[in-house]
Parts: C-alpha cells; sequence; structure tokens
C-alpha cells in the first residue's frame, strides 16, 4: 500500500437496482413509476435566459408547493436533489451522538451505507418472522431513529399508533421516517408532526409522482429542524437543486387529479397482481407499497431472477441473510404485469 492510500476514506457503497441499456426491457426492478409526468409537468415554462445564472438555492417556489399541499408553513418544509441527498444530510444534522443509532436490520440499505461513511455508530433491530417491527426494540438508549414507512424491501406498513409509541419512547433524539411509499397505502405520520418537535418526514417524488429523473426529495418538520438541515446544506452544496427542477418540480405539485390518478392505477394493478402471485404459489406479506416481496414455495429466487433476466425482464435480488429467497418485484403497467406473469406461468411450467 502506498502511503498515501492509508488516508483514503474507504466505504463499501450501496448498489443500486440495475438499469439495463438495451432497449424493449421491462423493467420492474427500481420502483420507478410505470407512468409519465403530470401534462403540467411537460408544459411547464421556463426562462432559458435563467441558465446562465445561479438557481434559488432557497427553491423557494418548491418549497412554498409543498408546504401548501401539505398545509405547513414554508419554513417547515427542506428539499434535496431525492430523498437520499435529503436523508444523506439528516443523518450528516441529526445523527452526532456516541450512542447508535437504531434502523431495522432488514430496509433500505442505504442508512449503513450513510452510517458507515459519517462515521456514524449504529445498530440494526430484527424484523419478527413476519418482517415486522417490534416497538419494544427501539425503546432503549441510542443516537436517533429511522425507517421506512412502508419499509422497503418488504412493503409493509406500521400504523400511526406504533410511531406514537416509538416517539413517546425517543423525547431526546431525532425520530426520521422515511415515507417514500407512503402515497401507495397507510397513513401519513404528518398528523404527529404537531406533537412532536423531534419528528422528521421524508418523502420523494421519484415514486408517487413519476418523477425519478428530476431527483426531488423533502423533508418535513417543525421550523428549527428544517433550519438546521438548511444550514448543514448551505455548508456543504448552496445550489444543490438546478433551476428546471424547481419549475417542473412546482408544477407536479399544482396537478393534484393526476398524481391520484396514477398512485389509484398503480394500487389497483398491484391488488391484481398479488392475487396472480398466489395463484402461482407465491408467499408474501400485504404491499402498502409500489413492489410486491415475494418468495415461492419451491422455486428459489435465485433461479427466478436469472431466468427472467434472460427474457430481458428485470426485477430485484437480495443477496442478503433472511431475504436471499425473496424477490422485490415492482409494480408496472398491466401490460408489463401481465407479461410478467405470462413469464412466469412458462417458466414454471418448463422445470
Amino acid at each position: 500500500m502506498k502511503a498515501w492510500e492509508a488516508n483514503i476514506r474507504k466505504v463499501v457503497p450501496y448498489v443500486p437496482g440495475e438499469q439495463p441499456k438495451e432497449k424493449d426491457v421491462i423493467k420492474l426492478n427500481t420502483n420507478e413509476n410505470p407512468y409519465p409526468p403530470s401534462p403540467k409537468v411537460m408544459q411547464a415554462q421556463m426562462d432559458m435566459d435563467r441558465l446562465r445564472l445561479y438557481p434559488d438555492p432557497e427553491a423557494k417556489d418548491l418549497v412554498h408547493a409543498v408546504a401548501s399541499y401539505h398545509g405547513l408553513q414554508d419554513d417547515q418544509v427542506f428539499v434535496g436533489v431525492g430523498s437520499d441527498d435529503v436523508l444523506a444530510m439528516s443523518f450528516l444534522t441529526f445523527f452526532n451522538s456516541d450512542k447508535p443509532i437504531c434502523f431495522p436490520d432488514i430496509t433500505y440499505s442505504f442508512y449503513d451505507v450513510w452510517a458507515d461513511l459519517l462515521r456514524i455508530p449504529y445498530q440494526t433491530q430484527a424484523l419478527d418472522e413476519h418482517f415486522r417491527m417490534v416497538a419494544e426494540d427501539y425503546y432503549g438508549s441510542n443516537g436517533g431513529v429511522i425507517f421506512p414507512n412502508p419499509n422497503a424491501p418488504t412493503g409493509q406498513l406500521v400504523e400511526l399508533d406504533f410511531i406514537r409509541d416509538v416517539l413517546e419512547h425517543n423525547k431526546d433524539v431525532i425520530v426520521i421516517v422515511d415515507e417514500a411509499y407512503i402515497d401507495f397505502g397507510g397513513i401519513t405520520a404528518l398528523p404527529l408532526l404537531e406533537e412532536y418537535e423531534n419528528l422528521l418526514i421524508v418523502r420523494t417524488f421519484s415514486k408517487s409522482r413519476c418523477l425519478a429523473g428530476l431527483r426531488i426529495g423533502y423533508a418535513m418538520g417543525n421550523a428549527s429542524l428544517i433550519k438546521a438541515l438548511n444550514d448543514v446544506k448551505y455548508s456543504f452544496n448552496s445550489y444543490t437543486m438546478n433551476y428546471p427542477t424547481i419549475v417542473m418540480g412546482t408544477a407536479c405539485m399544482e396537478d393534484d387529479a393526476y398524481f391520484k390518478e396514477t398512485v389509484s392505477k398503480v394500487i389497483a394493478t398491484r391488488e391484481w397482481f398479488e392475487e396472480e402471485l398466489e395463484r402461482l404459489g407465491f408467499t408474501f406479506g400485504k404491499s402498502y407499497a409500489n413492489f410486491v416481496f415475494a418468495s415461492h414455495k419451491s422455486i428459489s429466487a435465485k433461479e427466478i431472477f436469472e431466468a427472467a433476466k434472460k427474457e430481458h425482464i428485470f426485477v430485484r435480488y437480495f443477496n442478503k441473510p433472511r431475504i436471499d429467497n425473496y424477490l422485490r418485484i415492482s409494480i408496472g403497467t398491466d401490460a408489463q404485469m401481465r407479461t410478467f406473469v405470462q413469464f412466469l406461468e412458462q417458466f414454471m411450467n418448463n422445470l
């Protein structure tokens, strides 16, 4: 090893879902929305001359649109470049105790990466045999709590009483609820913001709002938490969100009818697909997200994953303890899901 190599920060990076380069694939591996963005996004008017200028570092128009939609004040909203950016800023801002932060052992696999990168101690709490969180696991002394609701990759939901219970037992630390998939089922924790000043809720435009390519995420909390996030952001990179993203993101928030229409389509397709999976011998917990986390009773997940890929159908396979026999299958269009079901039928008949 060269001497200078000793000072390079080394981490095991997050591995995103595969992004196939070939055309004519069915991509069910990264939880993207199968529908195009709102027409208002496509029609958003931009002053191209403004591209020579730095964008608004506060992204005021977008912040105001998000705050108005959720019935909040502007100083209760923070925006970033996708929820990953928002979550990374949140780790950097709020998790600075010597005590370990807590999150589930089966969850969004970026959490431990950020903790390692930022030198934040952490401990994972095991989901039960049904892949459910156990509130009592989060009662002890810690440096903060974070979990997705619905969880990823399991798609399972905890109710508001569960979140309230965790908050009641963690009043001295920040509790982050990652609601990337909440629009596809369940009740948001937003009503709890009025009761708990240590609660931060994180959302994304990538799933239910059909804008994964624009990279917009946001956090909601009390004004003190949002100010702290902005202070860290401005100390790291003042101009994180570009002008076109601010304009198109604002337009997206103004088309609630289209948002609800696409969400309802995904939910309807998910419910049909769950019935088909059950018919084909798969087992799974009820999903409240835009994906299903399923295991077959007699065929390995890896075998199905590899066979589907040969047919240009991409699903997500995790080679990890406890979940290495499960597939996370994003919900596509009706036509895409029918094609996947037909593949499964043919594959199983040929075994």
